[in-house]
Protein backbone atom coordinates (compact mmCIF):
# COMPACT_ATOMS: atom_id res chain seq x y z
CA UNK A 1 0.00 0.00 0.00
CA UNK A 2 2.94 2.18 0.87
CA UNK A 3 4.56 2.17 -2.50
CA UNK A 4 1.62 2.33 -4.31
CA UNK A 5 0.90 5.37 -2.27
CA UNK A 6 4.11 6.69 -2.87
CA UNK A 7 3.74 6.35 -6.86
CA UNK A 8 0.26 8.11 -6.61
CA UNK A 9 1.99 11.14 -5.00
CA UNK A 10 4.63 11.43 -7.22
CA UNK A 11 3.17 11.10 -10.65
CA UNK A 12 0.17 13.40 -9.56
CA UNK A 13 -0.77 15.57 -12.69
CA UNK A 14 -3.96 17.15 -12.01
CA UNK A 15 -5.24 20.47 -10.98
CA UNK A 16 -3.09 22.03 -8.01
CA UNK A 17 -4.15 20.73 -4.67
CA UNK A 18 -3.53 22.54 -1.85
CA UNK A 19 -3.41 20.42 1.80
CA UNK A 20 -3.36 22.38 5.33
CA UNK A 21 -1.09 20.97 7.63
CA UNK A 22 -3.21 22.08 10.64
CA UNK A 23 -0.83 20.34 13.37
CA UNK A 24 2.48 21.63 14.12
CA UNK A 25 3.54 18.27 14.59
CA UNK A 26 2.19 17.35 11.24
CA UNK A 27 4.67 19.63 9.89
CA UNK A 28 7.98 18.55 11.60
CA UNK A 29 7.24 14.88 10.69
CA UNK A 30 6.29 15.51 7.27
CA UNK A 31 10.27 17.36 6.55
CA UNK A 32 11.80 14.95 9.29
CA UNK A 33 11.02 12.10 7.51
CA UNK A 34 11.00 13.46 3.80
CA UNK A 35 7.52 13.49 2.68
CA UNK A 36 7.93 17.02 0.72
CA UNK A 37 9.95 15.32 -1.49
CA UNK A 38 7.89 12.50 -2.38
CA UNK A 39 5.17 14.89 -3.86
CA UNK A 40 4.21 16.04 -6.96
CA UNK A 41 4.96 19.58 -7.54
CA UNK A 42 0.81 19.84 -8.11
CA UNK A 43 0.83 19.04 -4.56
CA UNK A 44 1.34 21.78 -2.36
CA UNK A 45 1.69 21.68 1.69
CA UNK A 46 0.64 24.58 3.32
CA UNK A 47 1.24 25.01 7.30
CA UNK A 48 -1.54 25.92 9.06
CA UNK A 49 -2.40 27.45 12.48
CA UNK A 50 -1.91 24.27 14.22
CA UNK A 51 0.91 24.92 16.59
CA UNK A 52 -0.48 26.59 20.16
CA UNK A 53 2.26 28.25 21.42
CA UNK A 54 2.70 30.07 17.87
CA UNK A 55 -1.14 31.08 17.67
CA UNK A 56 -0.44 33.05 21.18
CA UNK A 57 -0.80 36.39 21.04
CA UNK A 58 1.83 38.85 22.26
CA UNK A 59 -0.60 40.40 24.84
CA UNK A 60 -1.07 37.09 26.68
CA UNK A 61 3.29 37.15 26.66
CA UNK A 62 2.77 40.76 28.01
CA UNK A 63 0.21 39.47 30.67
CA UNK A 64 2.55 37.22 31.71
CA UNK A 65 5.40 38.98 32.24
CA UNK A 66 3.41 41.60 34.38
CA UNK A 67 2.20 38.98 36.47
CA UNK A 68 5.87 38.09 37.08
CA UNK A 69 7.69 41.46 37.45
CA UNK A 70 4.93 43.73 39.26
CA UNK A 71 2.70 40.90 40.53
CA UNK A 72 6.05 39.02 42.11
CA UNK A 73 3.98 35.70 40.91
CA UNK A 74 5.82 32.78 40.07
CA UNK A 75 5.22 31.87 36.63
CA UNK A 76 5.22 27.94 35.49
CA UNK A 77 5.22 27.04 32.00
CA UNK A 78 6.17 24.96 29.03
CA UNK A 79 9.66 25.77 27.72
CA UNK A 80 8.93 27.09 24.26
CA UNK A 81 6.94 30.18 25.52
CA UNK A 82 9.69 31.10 27.84
CA UNK A 83 11.57 32.45 24.83
CA UNK A 84 8.34 33.30 22.97
CA UNK A 85 8.75 37.53 22.85
CA UNK A 86 5.99 39.76 23.91
CA UNK A 87 5.78 43.85 22.91
CA UNK A 88 9.33 44.83 24.93
CA UNK A 89 10.54 41.71 26.77
CA UNK A 90 10.02 37.88 26.52
CA UNK A 91 9.82 35.76 29.90
CA UNK A 92 13.60 34.87 29.35
CA UNK A 93 14.49 38.52 29.43
CA UNK A 94 12.21 39.17 32.52
CA UNK A 95 13.83 36.20 34.17
CA UNK A 96 16.89 37.85 33.63
CA UNK A 97 15.51 41.01 35.36
CA UNK A 98 14.34 39.18 38.93
CA UNK A 99 11.31 37.59 37.40
CA UNK A 100 10.48 33.77 38.79
CA UNK A 101 9.76 31.34 35.75
CA UNK A 102 10.05 28.13 36.11
CA UNK A 103 10.09 25.37 33.04
CA UNK A 104 7.58 22.63 34.09
CA UNK A 105 6.26 19.63 32.06
CA UNK A 106 2.82 19.88 32.85
CA UNK A 107 -0.07 21.36 34.85
CA UNK A 108 0.30 19.01 37.90
CA UNK A 109 4.15 20.24 38.56
CA UNK A 110 2.69 23.87 38.78
CA UNK A 111 0.23 22.69 41.35
CA UNK A 112 2.91 20.82 43.26
CA UNK A 113 5.15 23.66 42.99
CA UNK A 114 2.27 25.79 44.17
CA UNK A 115 1.64 23.17 47.31
CA UNK A 116 5.26 23.19 47.89
CA UNK A 117 5.36 27.20 48.33
CA UNK A 118 2.29 28.19 50.15
CA UNK A 119 4.30 31.59 50.81
CA UNK A 120 4.14 32.44 46.59
CA UNK A 121 1.80 32.82 44.16
CA UNK A 122 2.03 30.62 41.39
CA UNK A 123 0.62 31.32 37.77
CA UNK A 124 0.70 28.17 35.00
CA UNK A 125 0.44 29.62 31.34
CA UNK A 126 -2.33 27.36 30.09
CA UNK A 127 -1.64 27.42 26.30
CA UNK A 128 -3.00 24.68 23.71
CA UNK A 129 -5.99 22.77 22.46
CA UNK A 130 -8.22 20.75 23.22
CA UNK A 131 -5.58 17.85 23.56
CA UNK A 132 -4.21 19.80 26.99
CA UNK A 133 -6.92 21.03 28.34
CA UNK A 134 -7.82 18.48 30.57
CA UNK A 135 -4.79 18.56 32.25
CA UNK A 136 -5.17 22.02 33.27
CA UNK A 137 -8.70 21.29 34.40
CA UNK A 138 -6.93 18.56 36.73
CA UNK A 139 -4.21 20.38 38.15
CA UNK A 140 -7.36 22.88 39.41
CA UNK A 141 -9.34 19.45 40.51
CA UNK A 142 -6.31 19.08 42.96
CA UNK A 143 -5.79 22.78 43.85
CA UNK A 144 -9.45 22.74 45.19
CA UNK A 145 -8.66 19.17 46.95
CA UNK A 146 -5.12 20.69 48.37
CA UNK A 147 -7.11 23.94 49.31
CA UNK A 148 -4.49 25.99 47.89
CA UNK A 149 -5.16 29.91 47.36
CA UNK A 150 -2.18 30.52 45.75
CA UNK A 151 -2.46 28.59 42.62
CA UNK A 152 -4.15 29.91 39.21
CA UNK A 153 -4.00 29.61 35.83
CA UNK A 154 -3.31 32.32 33.20
CA UNK A 155 -5.74 30.92 30.07
CA UNK A 156 -5.29 30.60 26.59
CA UNK A 157 -6.52 27.59 25.79
CA UNK A 158 -8.17 27.55 22.11
CA UNK A 159 -10.37 25.11 20.04
CA UNK A 160 -10.35 24.01 16.66
CA UNK A 161 -13.65 24.21 14.73
CA UNK A 162 -13.60 27.66 14.71
CA UNK A 163 -10.93 27.85 12.89
CA UNK A 164 -11.40 25.35 10.46
CA UNK A 165 -14.49 27.53 9.29
CA UNK A 166 -11.99 30.67 9.36
CA UNK A 167 -9.46 29.21 7.49
CA UNK A 168 -11.63 26.53 4.42
CA UNK A 169 -10.73 29.41 2.13
CA UNK A 170 -6.79 28.50 2.27
CA UNK A 171 -6.85 25.29 1.53
CA UNK A 172 -8.84 22.61 -0.60
CA UNK A 173 -8.08 20.23 2.12
CA UNK A 174 -7.32 20.15 5.85
CA UNK A 175 -4.90 17.01 7.09
CA UNK A 176 -6.59 17.09 10.58
CA UNK A 177 -4.75 17.13 13.66
CA UNK A 178 -4.87 13.57 15.27
CA UNK A 179 -4.22 14.54 18.76
CA UNK A 180 -7.20 17.09 18.66
CA UNK A 181 -9.66 14.65 17.24
CA UNK A 182 -8.69 11.86 19.66
CA UNK A 183 -10.33 13.89 22.16
CA UNK A 184 -13.20 15.83 20.43
CA UNK A 185 -13.72 12.57 17.81
CA UNK A 186 -14.97 12.61 14.33
CA UNK A 187 -18.11 13.96 14.43
CA UNK A 188 -16.53 17.56 13.35
CA UNK A 189 -14.80 16.25 10.41
CA UNK A 190 -18.07 15.52 8.57
CA UNK A 191 -20.24 18.32 9.62
CA UNK A 192 -17.08 20.09 7.76
CA UNK A 193 -18.06 17.62 4.57
CA UNK A 194 -21.18 18.40 4.73
CA UNK A 195 -20.60 22.24 4.65
CA UNK A 196 -17.98 21.50 2.03
CA UNK A 197 -15.31 21.07 3.62
CA UNK A 198 -12.73 18.24 3.05
CA UNK A 199 -10.28 16.58 4.93
CA UNK A 200 -8.32 13.44 6.25
CA UNK A 201 -7.65 12.61 9.50
CA UNK A 202 -3.62 11.61 9.67
CA UNK A 203 -1.17 9.89 12.36
CA UNK A 204 2.57 10.92 12.54
CA UNK A 205 4.05 8.59 11.32
CA UNK A 206 6.06 8.18 7.86
CA UNK A 207 3.57 5.70 6.69
CA UNK A 208 0.38 6.73 8.15
CA UNK A 209 1.37 10.27 6.53
CA UNK A 210 1.85 9.04 3.16
CA UNK A 211 -1.38 6.95 3.13
CA UNK A 212 -3.48 9.77 4.53
CA UNK A 213 -1.82 12.25 1.67
CA UNK A 214 -2.07 9.13 -1.05
CA UNK A 215 -6.13 8.98 0.18
CA UNK A 216 -7.10 12.64 0.17
CA UNK A 217 -5.31 13.22 -3.36
CA UNK A 218 -7.77 9.75 -4.59
CA UNK A 219 -10.83 11.58 -2.76
CA UNK A 220 -9.90 15.34 -4.18
CA UNK A 221 -9.82 13.57 -7.76
CA UNK A 222 -14.08 13.20 -7.25
CA UNK A 223 -14.36 16.93 -6.64
CA UNK A 224 -16.70 15.98 -4.18
CA UNK A 225 -16.10 17.40 -0.13
CA UNK A 226 -14.88 14.22 1.70
CA UNK A 227 -13.51 12.72 4.96
CA UNK A 228 -11.90 9.74 5.93
CA UNK A 229 -10.26 8.72 9.24
CA UNK A 230 -6.78 7.20 8.71
CA UNK A 231 -5.71 7.56 12.05
CA UNK A 232 -8.05 5.16 13.78
CA UNK A 233 -6.17 3.22 15.81
CA UNK A 234 -6.05 6.20 17.78
CA UNK A 235 -9.14 8.43 16.79
CA UNK A 236 -12.00 7.20 17.60
CA UNK A 237 -16.11 8.74 16.28
CA UNK A 238 -16.74 9.20 19.99
CA UNK A 239 -13.54 10.73 21.07
CA UNK A 240 -12.83 10.60 24.35
CA UNK A 241 -15.67 11.33 26.17
CA UNK A 242 -13.90 11.68 29.95
CA UNK A 243 -11.79 14.28 29.07
CA UNK A 244 -14.64 16.14 27.36
CA UNK A 245 -16.66 16.17 30.45
CA UNK A 246 -13.18 17.36 32.18
CA UNK A 247 -13.40 20.47 30.12
CA UNK A 248 -16.97 21.31 30.28
CA UNK A 249 -17.32 20.89 33.96
CA UNK A 250 -14.23 23.39 34.31
CA UNK A 251 -13.83 25.54 31.26
CA UNK A 252 -16.71 27.35 29.00
CA UNK A 253 -16.09 28.80 25.78
CA UNK A 254 -14.73 32.49 25.41
CA UNK A 255 -14.10 34.48 22.47
CA UNK A 256 -9.93 34.57 21.74
CA UNK A 257 -7.50 36.03 19.92
CA UNK A 258 -4.95 33.80 17.49
CA UNK A 259 -2.15 35.70 15.95
CA UNK A 260 -2.50 36.06 12.93
CA UNK A 261 -6.44 35.23 12.37
CA UNK A 262 -7.63 38.01 15.09
CA UNK A 263 -10.49 37.33 17.25
CA UNK A 264 -12.81 34.14 16.69
CA UNK A 265 -15.67 34.30 18.62
CA UNK A 266 -16.65 31.07 20.63
CA UNK A 267 -12.97 29.71 19.66
CA UNK A 268 -11.19 29.80 23.00
CA UNK A 269 -11.86 28.54 26.87
CA UNK A 270 -11.73 30.02 30.04
CA UNK A 271 -12.76 29.20 33.77
CA UNK A 272 -16.36 29.08 34.40
CA UNK A 273 -17.14 31.33 36.63
CA UNK A 274 -17.32 29.37 39.57
CA UNK A 275 -13.71 28.46 39.85
CA UNK A 276 -12.98 32.50 39.49
CA UNK A 277 -10.13 32.20 42.29
CA UNK A 278 -8.05 30.26 40.00
CA UNK A 279 -8.59 32.79 36.97
CA UNK A 280 -5.24 34.73 37.11
CA UNK A 281 -6.84 37.63 35.10
CA UNK A 282 -9.21 37.75 37.88
CA UNK A 283 -7.34 37.09 40.60
CA UNK A 284 -4.12 39.69 39.56
CA UNK A 285 -7.30 42.26 38.23
CA UNK A 286 -5.00 42.34 34.99
CA UNK A 287 -5.81 45.05 32.64
CA UNK A 288 -7.20 44.83 29.42
CA UNK A 289 -3.47 44.90 27.08
CA UNK A 290 -3.07 45.49 23.36
CA UNK A 291 0.59 43.78 22.62
CA UNK A 292 2.35 44.31 19.67
CA UNK A 293 4.68 42.07 17.70
CA UNK A 294 7.87 42.84 15.58
CA UNK A 295 6.66 44.30 12.08
CA UNK A 296 9.13 42.54 10.76
CA UNK A 297 7.42 39.27 12.00
CA UNK A 298 5.43 37.48 9.23
CA UNK A 299 4.34 34.84 11.57
CA UNK A 300 0.73 35.84 11.49
CA UNK A 301 0.73 35.34 7.04
CA UNK A 302 2.46 31.88 7.92
CA UNK A 303 -0.44 30.61 10.26
CA UNK A 304 -3.35 31.91 7.44
CA UNK A 305 -1.25 30.33 4.85
CA UNK A 306 -0.63 33.10 2.81
CA UNK A 307 3.07 32.73 2.63
CA UNK A 308 6.09 30.18 3.55
CA UNK A 309 8.33 31.01 5.85
CA UNK A 310 11.14 31.61 3.32
CA UNK A 311 8.87 34.24 1.69
CA UNK A 312 9.84 36.55 5.29
CA UNK A 313 12.38 38.60 4.75
CA UNK A 314 14.10 38.15 8.47
CA UNK A 315 13.66 34.41 8.33
CA UNK A 316 17.11 32.51 8.37
CA UNK A 317 18.77 35.97 9.13
CA UNK A 318 17.35 38.42 11.58
CA UNK A 319 15.48 35.39 12.91
CA UNK A 320 16.80 32.38 13.79
CA UNK A 321 15.96 29.87 16.48
CA UNK A 322 18.86 31.00 18.65
CA UNK A 323 17.52 34.62 18.10
CA UNK A 324 13.86 34.17 17.16
CA UNK A 325 11.98 37.78 16.04
CA UNK A 326 8.46 35.93 15.90
CA UNK A 327 6.78 32.52 17.69
CA UNK A 328 7.08 30.37 14.80
CA UNK A 329 10.71 30.19 14.83
CA UNK A 330 10.71 29.45 18.73
CA UNK A 331 8.16 26.65 19.24
CA UNK A 332 9.38 22.63 18.48
CA UNK A 333 5.96 22.98 16.39
CA UNK A 334 6.40 26.24 14.29
CA UNK A 335 6.70 26.51 10.79
CA UNK A 336 9.20 28.60 10.84
CA UNK A 337 11.40 26.03 12.78
CA UNK A 338 10.34 23.64 10.83
CA UNK A 339 11.36 25.06 8.01
CA UNK A 340 15.00 26.34 9.32
CA UNK A 341 15.83 23.11 10.63
CA UNK A 342 14.89 20.70 8.25
CA UNK A 343 16.01 22.69 4.85
CA UNK A 344 13.74 25.03 3.77
CA UNK A 345 15.40 27.40 2.64
CA UNK A 346 16.42 25.27 -0.40
CA UNK A 347 12.84 23.97 -1.35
Amino acid sequence: MTNQAIELLRSYDGPRFRIMEVCGTHTHEIFRQGVRNLLSPQIDLISGPGCPVCVTPVDYIDEAVMLALEHHAVICTFGDLVRIPGTKQSLAQARGNGAAVQVVYSPQDAAEYAKEHPDRQVVFLSVGFETTVPSSCIAVQNAIRWGLDNFSLLTANKTMPVAYEAMRDACDAYLYPGHVHAIIGTGLCEEMKDRGVSGVLAGFTARELVTALAVAVTKFRTGEPFFENCYPRVVKPEGNRAAVEMINRYMEPCDAQWRGLGVLPGSGLALRPEYAPFDARKKFDLPKLCGHANPACRCGDVLRGVCRPTDCKVFGTGCTPEHPVGACMVSGEGACSAWYLYGGVSL
